[in-house]
């Protein structure tokens, strides 16, 4: 060819294509410069304002398209193509299915980022922060699996057998992993409830005990008292009985037993046992000031009168530093009023009122 395809009914065809991608290139600088300066505006009011950030996200993507459209509709009208006519049009379906992935990640992954900072980091809860962790790794899979077989399909592939392939390799997939899932469920229900949080002391019935480290998807993680970790998946936790030690209050309940002779002053019993209580209160910062202890007798024992002395610890450690503080204690005080508390004491009657050995010696001749 020479200059002559620049003249005659070529030249429309090609001012039209340079028209074309010279106008989305003006657009695409214009689209930047509009956006720039709207970001700017909502970022100096509230730097994590919803607009801004999802405006912010589509800057570089909306600028792309816009060229791309401008390239794909210049490649459309420009002259001499006509035998490659099919296949721009299913590269360029191709391109603006990419394309249209890529925009769609980054407005959902924009989106998902400032309920994390904006609203997530507000909770208290960490529901809404595992999950919409959650969301962004599997919207990610979703539209670049869609994307995938819209790709497929507009190069000319067929899919249905591949998504006859995929629910077949689904359902297999789903009865394998069907132990993960259920753990993702429960521990869905498990944040959700938001009973349980990193921090707490919890103990699982006939199960272990220790500290919170970490509530996931499909396993919860707690620290024992011999520093070990042990990893609980999230159906036991959400099938079992869970008792929270640091919930909804972390104060613990103390309640000693022990017991007296029955030959003791009682009312001298009951007035050294709050005495002792309100001493170890004062001497022990992980016990509670501001409550005043309890005592009662509660049941004529085998051995002694039995009674209780109740008071509160701040929290669960603190309750074994009052506990063994209280009963050292009260040990010293008894002792030191002459107040006897029983080993374990059995009456034997016999008839006849002595052993058969004493009452065979004293009928002998």
């Amino acid at each position: 060819m020479s200059i002559d395809v620049f003249t005659g009914g070529l030249t429309g065809q090609y001012l039209t294509a340079g028209v074309l991608l010279g106008a989305a290139v003006v657009i695409a600088l214009i689209y930047l410069v509009v956006v720039k300066i709207l970001q700017h505006r909502w970022r100096s009011r509230d730097p994590n304002t919803l607009a801004g950030v999802v405006i912010g996200s589509q800057s570089t993507f909306g600028a792309v398209l816009i060229i791309y459209t401008g390239l794909f509709g210049a490649a459309e009208v420009w002259p001499g193509l006509d035998d490659w006519r099919e296949i721009i049009t299913r590269v360029g379906t191709i391109g603006f299915v990419g394309l249209g992935a890529w925009g769609v990640n980054k407005f959902a992954g924009a989106l998902l980022e400032w309920y994390l900072t904006a609203v997530a980091s507000q909770t208290s809860s960490a529901f809404d922060d595992v999950i919409v962790r959650f969301l962004t790794r599997f919207l990610k899979v979703i539209v670049i699996g869609v994307a995938v077989l819209i790709t497929l399909d507009a190069a000319g592939l067929s899919i249905n057998p591949l998504l006859g392939g995929l629910g077949i390799s689904g359902l297999a997939v789903a009865l394998a992993l069907q132990p993960t899932l259920s753990n993702i469920f429960a521990g869905a229900y498990v944040l959700s409830e938001g009973m349980i949080e990193e921090g707490d002391y919890i103990e699982l019935q006939g199960g272990p005990a220790g500290y919170v480290v970490n509530i996931g998807w499909r396993s919860t993680k707690i620290r024992t008292w011999l520093n070990n970790f042990v990893i609980i998946p999230n159906s036991v936790m959400s099938s079992t009985i869970v008792t929270n030690y640091s919930g909804p209050d972390p104060k613990m309940n103390i309640l000693v037993t022990c017991g007296v002779s029955y030959d003791s002053d009682l009312d001298r019993v009951n007035e050294i046992a709050l005495e002792t209580a309100r001493e170890a209160i004062a001497a022990n910062d992980e016990a509670v000031k501001d409550m005043e202890p309890w005592f009662g007798f509660d049941r004529f024992g085998d051995s002694n009168i039995d009674f209780w002395v109740f008071l509160q610890a701040t929290d669960r450690v603190g309750s074994f530093i009052v506990m063994n503080d209280l009963i050292k204690r009260l040990h010293a005080r008894f002792r030191e009023a002459g107040i006897e508390i029983n080993y374990p004491v059995r009456k034997l009657v016999y008839e006849g009122g002595m052993p058969p050995e004493v009452a065979a010696r004293q009928a002998a001749p």
